[in-house]
């Protein structure tokens, strides 16, 4: 599979990169998933039950220390096989396109994906985990603990979403809900 496997489709836009990264990175290990095909992935990491496994290089290990009895993490991934030229994106369900930073799509500048996971135990360097929605053998770029009073926040809006679910409720009888 390649990052032309993932695009453009009708309605996306494509940009040159430049030539050089700014900055690097470490890659502290690999996501294993029962899920080899795009297609066969969740759309999201909340749509998914599946019981995946981190497994962190053992030099990376020690990093792992007092995370017992923690029940939750903050995952952070590298999307290795999406494009990394979009900037405007044509989602399947939506009627237009949208801008790539409005999106949660792999496909983006730097193919950074987060998922909060539920943490389900430690073996060493792996941990089980549930919560993911990437393709086996993913780079793990981070592990953070996840804190509720922190990062929570339940008020927080999409200003397309929102609008879609205002398009809904009213529905197309001229601002009047349907029957």
């Amino acid at each position: 599979m390649t990052q032309a496997d993932f695009g453009p489709r009708p309605g996306e836009e494509s940009i040159a990169l430049p030539e050089a990264f700014d900055a690097g990175l470490y890659f502290v290990g690999r996501v294993r998933t029962p899920w080899t095909e795009r297609a066969e992935c969740p759309r999201n990491s909340a749509q998914s039950d599946a019981v995946c496994t981190l497994e962190v290089d053992p030099r990376f290990a020690p990093g792992l220390r007092s995370l017992e009895g923690t029940t939750h993490l903050i995952v952070l991934y590298w999307m290795d096989r999406a494009p990394r030229n979009l900037v405007a994106q044509q989602p399947r369900h939506a009627p237009d396109s949208r801008g790539t930073f409005a999106l949660r799509s792999p496909a983006r500048p730097n193919p950074i994906a987060v998922s909060v996971v539920e943490l389900l135990g430690i073996d060493g360097g792996t941990l089980r985990v549930r919560g993911l929605d990437c393709l086996d053998g993913t780079p793990l770029l981070d592990i953070k603990p996840y804190f509720a009073s922190t990062d929570a926040r339940p008020d927080a809006r999409v200003g397309w979403r929102e609008a879609e679910r205002a398009a809904a409720v009213s529905g197309p009888a001229g601002g009047r809900a349907a029957p």
